[in-house]
């Protein structure tokens, strides 16, 4: 996991991690804004997901105390974080900002 994890965020797109856990009834309610940004911004944005129960030695080299947490990287450098809900507007802002 570690290595295609370096791998997708090094690219040259923005890249949108969301730090999420299945019992996190927040965590669904971003899953589906997220899907609003993919389909508003399509390539030019990476979304992916990780489950910190699933990936704890990820979280934890993050220190994503709380989900969800957004991460945002470009070229293998974090450029943003926020922990919490956002709105679709917000999220594609903050992207766009970092192109």
């Amino acid at each position: 996991m570690k290595n295609s994890f370096n791998t997708i965020i090094n690219s040259e797109a923005p890249v949108l991690v969301d730090f999420f856990a299945e019992w996190c009834g927040p965590c669904k309610m971003l899953a589906t804004v997220l899907k609003q940004v993919k389909d508003a911004l399509g390539e030019q944005v990476k979304i992916i997901k990780i489950d910190v129960d699933k990936n704890q030695p990820l979280a934890a080299k993050y220190q994503v105390r709380g989900v969800p947490t957004l991460l945002l990287f470009k070229n293998g450098k974090q450029l943003w974080r926020q922990s919490g809900v956002l709105q679709k507007d917000e999220i594609i802002t903050i992207i766009k900002s970092h192109q």
